[in-house]
């Protein structure tokens, strides 16, 4: 239903979470883990921004043959959640609520960052036209990925059980107040929901109904490690990125978050179009209002989050067409304050891109907020 008299700054519920505004800081990979361990510096980035209503953290591994980009965070060893408590604990000394995000790249990856120099995993033998970033003598290089293999179906359980206990680590554990399971820009749980990286003639591909198995195995998994109130999904339903293709998502998607309503998760976050790219795709057109439509029709409950390309403006008008919660990426880079500039309507401080990936406080956590120059 529209929520017509909503603000940004208004508090609301998620799941068993109160937030104190709608905004969300999305996942933002910064790949400042060495070691895939957690550092302070990541503690003073994520306590910066804490005034989001929801900060969702970087993607992080659920397990080495989940890794795809040289220093980014995991939750498989016991130093990485180690790593991870300092974090949670400045953010919610600030006041904030921080959940994780659970990721497992697929073929998005190199041999070079997979176990004994294996080759990455994925639904089918077909290569990602992307690239990953590999860090050598602190310098990040944007590389091939590597050719895949298929999965076979007995694997795919392990996996599953891999996506449970890094949930379990994060909320029981590490500290984090949920977690956010990452099926979207063409890693491992997308890569099985598309067609143009599902080409299995099992129980996992080939129907709508067989391609979202394995995403909707991981959910109930995650759901019953942690609690279905501390567990959000991403999607993104047409976003080229890499190489994630369907040449029909809409009937796909209509029925994935059909099947997700029945979980009772605290949230769906869509990216509305191609990922850090324009909103609206002239060759792949989607309906976002059908969607929405579809989960609540189907009994979903979970606030409903909007990503990609907003503005104040947009933010403002997407609540109030009906969106619970909207996410911000790049702009909470460069911008730890965000949340009081859009109060404000200030100006927002430009990123730096050459800091994106890989570094030290440069470009990190250096930025000015508003009086501060």
């Amino acid at each position: 239903m529209p929520h017509l008299t909503a603000t940004l700054f208004d508090p609301v519920h998620v799941g068993s979470i109160a937030l104190a505004n709608r905004i969300v800081m999305a996942p933002l990979t910064r790949n400042r883990a060495p070691g895939a361990v957690p550092t302070a510096l990541m503690a003073e980035y994520y306590t910066q921004r804490a005034s989001a209503g929801l900060l969702i953290s970087e993607a992080t591994a659920i397990s080495q043959q989940g890794q795809g980009y040289s220093d980014v965070p995991g939750l498989y060893a016991e130093e990485q959640v180690e790593g991870w408590k300092p974090v949670t604990h400045s953010v919610h000394a600030a006041g904030g609520k921080i959940f994780c995000q659970l990721w497992h790249v697929g073929r998005v990856s190199h041999t070079s960052l997979q176990p004994h120099g294996a080759q990455p995993v994925a639904p089918s033998a077909v290569v990602a036209k992307t690239k990953t970033v590999l860090i050598n003598d602190g310098v990040p290089t944007f590389t091939d990925t590597s050719e895949p293999r298929a999965l076979q179906a007995y694997e795919l359980p392990d996996i599953v059980h891999t996506y449970a206990a890094a949930a379990r680590n994060a909320v029981q554990t590490a500290g984090f107040d949920g977690v956010e399971i990452h099926a979207a820009n063409g890693y491992l749980l997308d890569q099985f929901l598309k067609a143009g990286s599902n080409q299995r003639r099992d129980d996992f591909g080939g129907s709508i109904e067989n391609r979202a198995r394995f995403v909707l195995e991981v959910v109930r998994a995650v759901t019953d490690a942690v609690g279905a109130p501390r567990v959000g999904i991403r999607l993104s339903p047409v976003t080229p990125s890499n190489d994630a293709f369907d040449p029909d998502p809409q009937p796909l998607f209509d029925y994935l978050v059909r099947e997700l309503a029945a979980f009772n998760l605290a949230y769906v976050h869509i990216v509305e179009g191609a990922t850090g790219g324009p909103r609206e795709l002239p060759d792949r057109p989607f309906d976002y209002t059908g969607l929405r439509r579809a989960y609540r029709a189907a009994g979903g409950k979970g606030a409903w989050m909007v990503n990609n390309g907003l503005d104040k403006a947009l933010a403002e008008q997407v609540v109030k067409e009906g969106a619970d919660l909207v996410a911000f990426g790049r702009p909470f880079i460069a911008n730890p304050d965000l949340v009081e500039r859009l109060r404000r309507g200030s100006a927002f401080n430009e990123g730096d891109r050459s800091t994106y990936y890989g570094g030290g406080a440069k470009g990190y956590t250096d930025y000015p907020t508003l009086g501060k120059r």
